[in-house]
């Protein structure tokens, strides 16, 4: 029996590298939870800090792919450090308050420069620390986005009344790089995982996941991350300011997001456990119907009461999503590739963040209401139940009389 590779500094490295995707995520929440004031003071639509906050999601999926590359040949430590402070920088420049700074400040500097420094190499970095609790393991820094979600929008929706959005932007850049920069320097070592360098294939053949071609596989998940993550994204950016149009009290509102964020970070823990047992793919279908139910939920949920509930079970449903992407990556795919094949979905997930957030706006500014938006996302989501139940068929061999399996290990 193979030894593990897994010890006690296996999730002392994963509890700090959430702790960094804590604090570089809380960066892109700030415009979230401002959304109605910043519309105010840049012209009145709320596509125009919907947009800050979507190029911020494009530049971090998008960079990610170049520094999951930098990560490989130099160390993640570079990419986290580098990241840190181009979030800082990002923040500030945005917080001057012109739309360009805005666009520039979120896109370049917190996205393509910043987050993507941390978000693709670090669950790069941890899934080499783990082999047996893998999926646990992903599910716990993958919930960075939403421990940023659940701490930080109380937090800003407290600092933006009192200092207001800029000067909110400008501290919180102070505050992530004196975190994150400690944690790059003097926790972030070199991976336990040996990478088996590429060999030629026996006999010449070529290799197969489920009968196909790998990188078909592999784009239909590429596909399917996008695909899924468009209406799960709506709920989370635009639920303060739907909140406000329904007559609830804006701080309830961000308690509510906090609420949602917090159900998906415990539930993302579950859903990892899950995943070690039944794996990657097969998360993904259940989260998929999970997703596509609660949103319909919200479609026809008005009362304040009815919408904590919605927002909940929301949460409970989405959160197993992104990591198990990652996960499926590691099963399907050799080791050797993780250093692209990741980075690419998680591009392509946060084109999807992205994309619905500010598709969301772009809607909600032509009708009015949130109502077609919603619907909108469902439409993405059957499209992504498509593709994953085909892999899942495919999978299981259920109309090819056998199981097929991945020949990678």
């Amino acid at each position: 029996m193979t030894e593990s590779i897994e010890t006690r500094r296996s999730w002392t490295v994963a509890t700090l590298s959430l702790v960094a995707l804590a604090f570089s995520f809380g960066s892109i929440w700030i415009s979230v939870v401002a959304l109605k004031p910043m519309a105010a003071e840049l012209g009145g639509a709320r596509s125009v800090p919907a947009l800050a906050t979507a190029l911020a999601w494009f530049g971090s999926g998008l960079g990610g792919i170049a520094m999951g590359w930098f990560a490989d040949r130099y160390g993640v430590r570079w990419t986290v450090m580098i990241g840190s402070v181009m979030i800082a920088i990002g923040l500030t420049l945005s917080s001057f308050g012109h739309t360009w700074q805005l666009y520039l400040g979120h896109g370049l500097f917190i996205g393509l420069l910043g987050n993507s420094g941390l978000n693709a190499p670090l669950n790069v970095y941890v899934s080499r620390w783990f082999d047996r609790r893998r999926g646990s393991a992903l599910a716990l820094i993958a919930s960075g986005q939403y421990i940023a979600g659940a701490i930080w929008p109380p937090i800003f929706d407290y600092a933006i009344d009192a200092i207001g959005w800029r000067q909110t932007m400008f501290w919180y850049a102070i505050a992530e790089m004196l975190v994150l920069l400690p944690i790059a320097v003097f926790v972030l070592k070199r991976p336990p995982e040996v990478i088996v360098p590429a060999t030629a294939a026996s006999g010449g053949a070529k290799p197969k996941v489920f009968g196909w071609p790998p990188n078909l596989v592999f784009a239909m998940l590429a596909l399917g991350a996008f695909c899924c993550c468009i209406p799960m994204s709506m709920p989370q950016s635009h639920i303060v300011a739907l909140c406000s149009d329904l007559g609830i009290k804006p701080t309830h509102g961000a308690a509510m997001l906090s609420l949602l964020l917090t159900t998906a970070f415990l539930a993302r823990q579950m859903w990892g456990a899950i995943s070690d047992r039944i794996g990657g793919l097969f998360t993904l279908l259940i989260g998929s119907v999970w997703q596509f139910l609660a949103i319909t939920g919200l479609i026809f949920t008005q009362d304040e009461v009815g919408l904590f509930g919605v927002t909940a079970i929301f949460g409970m449903g989405f959160s197993g999503l992104v990591p198990a992407y990652v996960l499926v990556s590691r099963e399907l795919f050799p080791a050797r590739e993780a250093g692209w094949r990741v980075p690419m979905l998680l591009c392509m997930s946060g084109f999807g963040m992205a994309s619905g957030g500010w598709f969301a706006g772009i809607l909600y500014d032509h009708f009015g209401y949130y109502a077609p938006a919603f619907a909108a996302g469902l439409i993405f989501n059957f499209a992504h139940l498509c593709l994953i139940g085909t892999l899942v068929i495919k999978r299981t061999g259920w109309f090819d009389g056998a199981r097929a399996a991945p020949v990678y290990g």
